[in-house]
């Protein structure tokens, strides 16, 4: 390639891996596999090496691709948390030791798997857990203190411990917690997280910590950042250390040999499909901390340290047949069977193929032999059509519901719907819907005991679960008289639940739980609800004219007045939500935070606008009142200093408020 062209290619290059460094790092959720972005950063560093003076010194080669995010405060790290440089052969790893062994030719290996979660730093005073950030670029990560706080296998005190501890750990999601939290996903017919790495790191960044506790997050804890009182002079002698505190920690072998690193390497990859978290490679270290110092980092990654990366795994198998599923409102979703293949340690013989369109872009036929892969080690996925089978014939999608047999329609988000809301496949799952945590939260009417209770006649509407009796229950197969008033018991108590989770439970289309607390916070009753218009939903901040057009359409239904009208009759309270405060000196106004306050968190700000009657918004816009702003304001301060809007330091923000009364 030409000087010319290596610049223009150097340059897109770099734009792309920007744009999914952002997705990956920030947005948790990526469009590309982690393979097939460690191919373009593999290119633009081959690229860099032959033309060394385009290379930029904001390259994506020379930092880590995350940042952090404005919705938590920044937290400088004093010891770097560096990336790993990523290994894909042997011959590479044999090239990482050959540079070790000139400096230090007695160099020893630790050789541990290579997780596929979030990094994260934890710091403990006394013993005590205090504080713990994500790595952010590897300078200055976000405080996730709180959140940390959920994960049960977190040491939050340690017994004999230093004066001062920080060290670096990997938040995991196991695929057992993964695939419970898909399958709450797919019942809300919500967008499925892709793989645990993207779940994990999504649910350790929630602004609500109690979100991040339902999720069962895990902790591996690999390195010591900094450490007081105490002398270490390998890794390994660390990571017994660590183990003696109490961490979690994971398992490694000591290799004198680089070949004996790539024997255990080796087998790492050859027994992952046993583990019950993911994991995308291994990692060798040099053991010795003098030896490390002498080896040094380059600007983005240690040179005494490489990643070697498994490649995802490809295989063929023959599609069986398609079975289509039914959701909860309506939908129609296909999925293969396949001849059963041994695919990253587990057997797999399922898939779905996600709609109509999928099948005719991909041109799947019945009997074609496919090559699927696990997407994050997890997932299948059918990537292509390899071959077709001999007089191979388009599947056709069907016209009617395989469930109730009434026609099906064709939306505008590729969806194809069943038109009978009363079908029996939608009801099993607008039920468990309706029951699940987030909704009407009835703690023991799980997938299997509905079934059980659809089945025997007993329910045929939320409404008939209010007219259940503890002798109904009993009836079921292997239900004991306890079980059985405990569950009538949870049904009663979610009689005093507020009206937002009746409106999520009602599962009306687009309107997820955020939406219906909107909902809920501008409308004080049912009946307020079902009176208003789809422009009144419009004025709700927050609400655009689909979501706005999905609510008056859903309270127009006639089988929605009269289940409304059933349960207020059963006893349901339907209490109104906390009203936003009225008459308060920010009413009208919308402020957008940015920076690191002086004094105070900026939740706790967010706090104090919406306590006097104000709201906060994520970014900034004309219709922006107020810009609060701290240290190291970015881009937002900017745009508001472009646009006009005012700007408050933190001193200014405090003399607003009403001095007469408690804040």
């Amino acid at each position: 390639m030409d000087r010319q062209s290596a610049k223009f290619r150097i340059q897109e290059l770099t734009e792309e891996l920007e744009y999914h460094n952002n997705l990956y790092y920030n947005q948790d959720s990526p469009e590309i596999s982690d393979y097939e972005y460690d191919m373009l950063l593999r290119e633009l560093e081959r690229l860099e090496e032959e033309y060394p003076d385009l290379r930029k010194p904001d390259s994506p080669t020379n930092h880590v691709g995350g940042s952090a995010g404005e919705k938590f405060s920044p937290v400088t790290h004093t010891v770097p948390m560096e990336s790993l440089h990523d290994s894909f052969s042997a011959e590479e790893l044999r090239e990482f030791d050959r540079r070790v062994r000139e400096t230090a030719p007695q160099a020893r290996y630790v050789v541990e798997p290579k997780f596929d979660g979030l990094s994260v730093s934890c710091e403990y005073r006394s013993g005590v857990f205090v504080r713990g950030s994500t790595r952010g670029d590897g300078t200055t990560g976000e405080d996730v203190t709180d959140n940390l706080m959920t994960i049960k296998s977190l040491p939050k005190r340690l017994k004999n411990a230093p004066a001062f501890l920080e060290v670096r750990g990997e938040v995991y999601m196991s695929f057992p917690s993964f695939e419970e939290l898909v399958r709450r996903q797919e019942l809300n017919e919500e967008k499925p997280a892709k793989n645990p790495r993207n779940a994990a790191a999504g649910s350790l960044r929630q602004k609500n910590a109690k979100i991040t506790a339902e999720r069962s997050l895990d902790i591996f804890v690999f390195n010591i950042q900094q450490v007081t009182d105490v002398t270490l002079t390998s890794h390994r002698q660390s990571l017994d250390y660590l183990a003696e505190l109490g961490f979690p920690t994971s398992f490694y072998t000591v290799c004198d040999t680089i070949d004996e690193a790539l024997e255990e390497i080796q087998k790492i990859g050859d027994n992952r499909g046993s583990y019950d978290y993911a994991i995308d490679g291994a990692v060798v270290k040099v053991d010795d901390f003098d030896i490390r110092a002498q080896l040094g980092s380059t600007a983005k990654y240690p040179k005494w340290a490489e990643a070697y990366k498994y490649p995802p795994e490809e295989k063929p198998t023959k599609l069986l047949s398609i079975e289509i599923n039914v959701g909860r409102t309506g939908v129609l979703t296909p999925v293969g069977i396949f001849e059963p293949v041994l695919l990253a340690g587990t057997t797999v013989s399922r898939a779905t193929l996600h709609n109509k369109d999928f099948i005719e872009e991909k041109g799947i036929c019945i009997g074609d032999t496919v090559i699927i892969r696990k997407a994050g080690e997890i997932i299948p996925e059918v990537l292509s059509v390899s071959e077709h089978a001999e007089n191979a014939v388009p599947f056709a999608f069907p016209t009617l519901c395989p469930s109730c047999g009434s026609p099906v329609s064709r939306d505008d988000e590729a969806a194809t719907r069943c038109t009978n809301t009363d079908c029996p496949a939608q009801l099993t799952r607008h039920l468990i819907h309706f029951v699940s945590r987030d909704a009407m939260d009835i703690d023991g009417l799980g997938p299997a005991v509905l079934e059980q209770l659809i089945g025997e006649g007993l329910i045929a509407s939320p409404a008939d679960l209010y007219r259940l009796k503890a002798e109904d229950i009993i009836a079921l197969d292997r239900k004991a008289e306890k079980s059985a008033n405990n569950l009538i018991r949870a049904i009663e108590k979610s009689k005093e639940n507020e009206l937002y989770r009746l409106i999520f439970a009602l599962g009306i289309r687009n309107i997820g739980l955020k939406a219906a607390k909107l909902i809920c916070e501008n409308f004080l009753t049912i009946d307020d609800i079902m009176n208003a218009k789809a422009e009144d939903f419009s004025k709700i901040d927050g609400f655009g004219s689909v979501m706005a057009e999905s609510v008056e359409s859903y309270f127009r239904l006639d089988s929605t007045a009269e289940l409304v009208a059933q349960l207020k009759e059963l006893g349901l309270k339907m209490k109104p939500s906390e009203q936003k405060p009225q008459g308060g000196v920010f009413e009208g106004k919308t402020f957008v935070l940015t920076g690191t306050l002086p004094t105070m968190k900026r939740s706790e700000a967010s706090k104090l606008i919406e306590k006097h009657g104000g709201k906060t918004s994520s970014s900034v816009s004309k219709k922006t009142s107020y810009v609060l702003a701290g240290e190291e304001a970015g881009s937002k301060l900017t745009k508001a200093q472009t646009l006009g809007i005012p700007i408050l330091t933190e001193e200014e923000f405090l003399k607003m408020l009403p001095q007469d009364i408690e804040n």
